[in-house]
């Protein structure tokens, strides 16, 4: 960075001494370059020794802890409150609202600590760029004028364990949190505010006390009742007969509801419900219910207000209106959108920055700007406010131009709060992160012996597909091994979903996308991950409507140039053992799931994708089939997630003794539930074989317990 402003500055001297005429540009860059610095400088202004973690008394579970510990991952003090703290242009709901909110059924404000310690967000402490000691991952951001509480990449990718009283905090580690039911709360606290007066006298007296977005009574009714809408709908669309839990989020599912939520038109909506039908095949709706569940919904962008009426319409009972129960109205929602139906655990950040492939499922190439179209793909999923408008198409337009809708008679305007800037300045901190390192002194010795021994095991069962890297080496390459669905053998569901989930394109009709193997028609039935991917460079492409004409322009010259020169992931098809894409089957490769280095691996329990297996040690074991004879060792059919408390023996945390989130990986031995499958993955099991075909010898107990000894060391 020295270097970087170095060339600036002579840039700048030069300018000032030899051309007169560029004064004024030099003058300009100056201060582009002051700006630069100072902001670098405000990036290290919380220097809070605790890193804002506080003790917990009588937490969740029954669980205390003393202050969390950091363990070195690289990290500065700093450097962990600005990724805690740092906006990505997430916008869930009003500032002031949120700050005032009390839980549905006391008066404790649902962001107090012991609430959020429920719902396993980690608490924090105020501290300079978190004034409010709001948990970690929630954060204020400004948008037109107007404030927000949205979530930060941490809110997801923030861990902790406990042990013995003891608690370790994991930066870019999974979160442990249940956000479905952090969100049924919060719709729920909302919806008694409306109908509980005294709460919502208390409600508005602090929302006006705060003295910031809102001047009367009126107003804050006003915007609890639009938010409390969109949340509700929200849940709506989200609604899943697979349960999450904790530590785990179909964020693919969720993502692209959002999507297609703000792409589908007026037409296409109408056109979709009529097709919803009964389990006797009866329509659900009738053409004069629609047209009174549409009227005065916008022809060709429909904003969260308007679906929200949309829902209460469909449920309602007035004259005119369907009255749907919650089963019909779910019909309706299908034909719209994607159950969003496999959850998965939140990845672990560390090495994401040098690996060439990243996602479950290696959707997002790493290499030149893929690391920003993947993190605005997650802020369009986190509540990035998508104030997308369809309009005459005036003059030149990158956006327009980057989607393909040179041709069209109206255009999208892809403006929204989602920060780029931010999103690179992440991105780039993120190369600087380091795996955890097992800490002896807290979870116990590593037994030297038994580690060597595991050594040899784990390159004969594991390192063809989990490569062994140099954390301190910020540029090692991280090469994802991809391996088929139906030879890795774990559950398939969220690898499915990706490729097969489709819905409605709208504007994006007929525009033409590049893929991997030529350039595809979006048709009007169309994958959703197509739809997504234009919808990202529509975004990315259009400027930031809260800054001025020159600030816009350069930095986005600087977020783009970054993207490219900054960035030193080679151009590379996908290792591995996968089908490949095909003209007809262009998305063939996500049909795999991906095997990443093993660094911190100790630190990222519960196991597989999909979280379905507590700790190493039942990794290492075979899943109990119809047939499987009783007295041998398999993975737990159920287990209880939600505590932290870790047991350094087996590795993850553990799953019995207390009343957490039973996790239920099958109905009976013949039958799992699809999502929460533990199958797959058998290598130590001897029963799923290698990528040259070979399956090796079922491990015994004492190479289990050297295999484990050897992954603490990663």
């Amino acid at each position: 960075m020295a270097t970087l402003f170095q060339k600036l500055f002579a840039i700048i001297v030069w300018l000032y001494k030899y051309k007169y005429k560029w004064r004024l540009l030099g003058s300009v860059i100056g201060l582009m370059t002051m700006s630069l610095l100072l902001g670098k400088l405000y990036q290290h202004w919380d220097d809070d020794p605790d890193r804002g973690a506080v003790a917990m008394a009588n937490g969740a579970f029954g669980e205390s802890y003393s202050t969390p510990v950091y363990l070195d991952q690289g990290w500065s003090e700093s450097e962990s409150l600005w990724f805690y703290n740092t906006t990505q242009g997430s916008g869930l709901l009003p500032y002031d609202l949120y700050l005032s909110l009390e839980e549905s059924s006391s008066q404790r404000l649902l962001r107090d600590n012991a609430n959020m310690d429920k719902y396993r967000y980690l608490p924090q402490k105020p501290t300079f760029f978190n004034p409010d000691g709001l948990a970690v991952g929630f954060v204020k951001d400004e948008y037109q004028g107007k404030d927000y509480v949205g979530f930060t990449c941490a809110a997801c990718h923030t861990s902790q364990v406990n042990f013995k009283g003891q608690a370790i905090r994991i930066d870019g580690g999974p979160a442990m949190s249940d956000i479905s039911g952090f969100f049924a709360e919060l719709e729920k606290s909302m919806m008694v505010t409306l109908t509980d007066s005294a709460k919502q006298q208390r409600f508005i007296a602090n929302v006006l006390a705060l003295e910031n977005n809102y001047k009367n009574a009126d107003q804050v009714v006003a915007d609890l009742k639009k938010w409390s809408g969109t949340i509700h709908l929200y849940n709506t669309v989200n609604h899943s007969h697979v349960k999450y839990g904790y530590a785990r989020l179909d964020a693919f599912g969720r993502i692209y509801n959002r999507v297609l939520q703000h792409m589908i038109n007026k037409e296409q909506l109408s056109n979709a419900m009529k097709l919803a039908v009964s389990p006797t095949g009866v329509r659900i709706l009738t053409d004069a219910q629609i047209t009174n569940v549409l009227a005065g919904v916008g022809e060709n962008i429909i904003v969260d207000s308007q679906f929200s009426k949309i829902i209460n319409r469909l449920a309602s009972h007035d004259q005119g209106y369907p009255g749907l129960n919650l089963r019909d109205l779910l019909r309706v929602r299908d034909q719209i959108f994607n159950e969003a139906d496999a959850p998965v655990s939140y990845p672990f950040l560390w090495d994401i920055g040098q690996s060439d492939y990243v996602q479950w499922n290696g959707l997002a190439q790493n290499y030149a700007l893929g690391p920003l179209g993947r993190n605005t793909g997650e802020v369009i999923g986190v509540f990035g406010i998508l104030d997308w408008t369809a309009e005459e198409p005036s003059h030149f337009d990158l956006s327009s131009l980057l989607t393909d809708q040179k041709n069209k008679n109206k255009v999208v305007n892809f403006k929204s709060s989602i920060d780029l800037t931010n999103l690179q300045r992440l991105e780039a901190q993120l190369q600087r992160l380091q795996s955890p390192v097992w800490p002896q002194e807290i979870l116990g010795k590593i037994d030297t012996v038994k580690a060597e021994r595991g050594q040899t095991l784990f390159a004969q069962y594991c390192q063809a597909c989990h490569v062994v890297v140099d954390r301190s080496n910020s540029k090692r390459l991280v090469v994802a091994s991809m391996i088929d669905i139906d030879i890795v053998g774990t559950d398939k569901k969220m690898a499915l979903n990706g490729v097969q989930y489709a819905g409605k394109s709208g504007n994006l009709k007929d525009t033409v996308q590049a893929t991997d193997v030529g350039n595809v028609v979006i048709r009007e039935d169309a994958p959703v991950v197509q739809i997504l991917t234009s919808a990202t460079k529509g975004v990315i492409a259009t400027p930031d409507a809260d800054k001025w004409f020159l600030r816009r322009w350069l930095d986005r010259l600087y977020t783009l140039g970054l993207s490219f020169f900054d960035n030193d992931i080679p151009n590379t098809v996908k290792s591995g053992n996968y089908k490949s894409d095909t003209t007809s089957n262009p998305y063939n490769s996500l049909l795999a799931y991906k095997g990443r280095s093993l660094n911190g691996i100790w630190a990222t329990a519960p196991y597989l994708h999909n979280g379905s297996v507590p700790t190493l040690y039942d990794l290492l074991l075979p899943k109990k089939r119809a047939g499987d004879p009783d007295d041998g060792e398999y993975r737990p059919d159920s287990f209880v997630v939600g505590a932290r408390e870790f047991d350094p023996v087996k590795v993850g945390f553990i799953s019995a003794g207390y009343d957490g989130f039973t996790y239920n990986t099958s109905i009976a031995l013949d039958r799992p539930v699809e999502g929460n499958d533990n199958a797959g993955h058998e290598y130590a099991a001897g029963k799923t074989p290698q990528l040259n075909g070979s399956v090796l010898p079922a491990l015994n107990e004492q190479q289990r317990w050297d295999l484990i000894e050897y992954l603490k060391t990663l």
